[in-house]
């Protein structure tokens, strides 16, 4: 069993907790946020956690295996650097550490420390992707020619946007993208392998916040295939819950065409036919995406003992901050960018 300390009780941290709350390979033995009462009130869903306001203090006292940061990315490298200095394990939750430049100085902290870090990069394990991995990594749809996914949540609308989940939102001066578009990087990286080059327009359409809303990313794939992220957070899509998706994916392929809806639903229109057929595939939904908190941190725990090959290490996921980069860079300058 790995000994867990955590940092943070804010509003995402919920569906960490309570993912931790059914993995059996660890124990919560300490929780961290500079609000008490926020720790006190986490802590005292675990009899085993001791709470603290002052990470360094958890740390010296508890000596955990594995530290899970989940505050917002301005405070990530100064925990980062606190956990590997003792020799700690880390999770960590994106935007990963906030710029390109604080990121690599994170997995540099990590690999001279001989520690593993990794970053809750959860879309990929949101169950609808998985199961389209298995289909295009199977064969069975033959040559993928192109995909899309059209990010709808539909709450990036009027002058209180964000103001009651997120509020640190309104204040990024570089949103869509960084916040949001970043996991769907990942998605198409894990689906269709990498990306070779990028295009980009992006807008801020809600005069209410700093950076931009919305925007059209299309990522040239190795191979040959075009990825595409057509972005808008004030538009929606329909779905019972319309933060279980966020939107809707394309993928058009030589067998036909296969559909992720907003409530997680897959279909497969054959070429040739009209009639769409339902892809059948077990899943739960459990808390926030398709129970993708819980599977990211399973993953992650059998990585850190030994039983599986580690995903989106913080050297793994300076690819995605690279695309990121990337993106912004052709926005500004209007051109295609070729990553190197």
């Amino acid at each position: 069993m790995l000994k867990l300390c955590t940092l943070g009780a804010g509003y995402f941290s919920q569906f960490h907790y309570r993912a931790w709350q059914r993995i059996d390979a660890v124990q919560l033995v300490g929780v961290c946020d500079q609000n008490a009462e926020a720790a006190d009130q986490v802590g005292a869903l675990f009899p085993t956690a001791r709470r603290y306001t002052d990470l360094e203090t958890m740390l010296d006292r508890e000596q955990p295996d594995v530290l899970d940061i989940i505050v917002p990315p301005h405070a990530h490298l100064d925990a980062i650097r606190a956990a590997t200095a003792r020799g700690i394990n880390v999770i960590c939750q994106k935007p990963f550490c906030g710029t390109l430049d604080r990121a690599q100085r994170a997995a540099e902290l990590a690999e001279r420390a001989g520690t593993t870090l990794i970053v809750h990069e959860n879309f990929r394990f949101q169950p609808w992707y998985g199961k389209l991995r298995d289909l295009v990594q199977g064969g069975s749809l033959g040559e993928v020619y192109g995909a899309t996914f059209r990010l709808r949540p539909g709450d990036g609308q009027g002058a209180d946007a964000y103001l009651g989940r997120q509020p640190y939102f309104r204040d990024m001066p570089r949103f869509m993208v960084h916040e949001t578009g970043i996991h769907y990087v990942d998605v198409f990286r894990s689906l269709f392998g990498e990306v070779e080059a990028v295009t980009a327009r992006l807008r801020r359409i809600n005069p209410v916040i700093a950076g931009e809303d919305a925007g059209l990313v299309v990522l040239e794939m190795a191979g040959g295939m075009t990825a595409t992220l057509d972005a808008n957070r004030l538009s929606d899509h329909p779905a019972s819950n319309r933060r279980r998706t966020l939107g809707e994916m394309l993928v058009e392929t030589e067998a036909g065409a296969v559909s992720v809806n907003g409530d997680g639903a897959i279909t497969l229109r054959r070429h040739g036919e009209n009639a769409a057929e339902a892809i059948e595939y077990d899943w739960q939904d459990v808390d926030f995406g398709g129970d993708c908190v819980y599977r990211t941190q399973v993953a992650a725990i059998a990585a850190l003992l030994g039983q599986a090959r580690a995903v989106n290490t913080a050297s793994q996921y300076l690819v995605n901050l690279r695309i990121e980069e990337a993106i912004y860079e052709s926005h500004e300058q209007g051109r295609r960018i070729v990553i190197d």
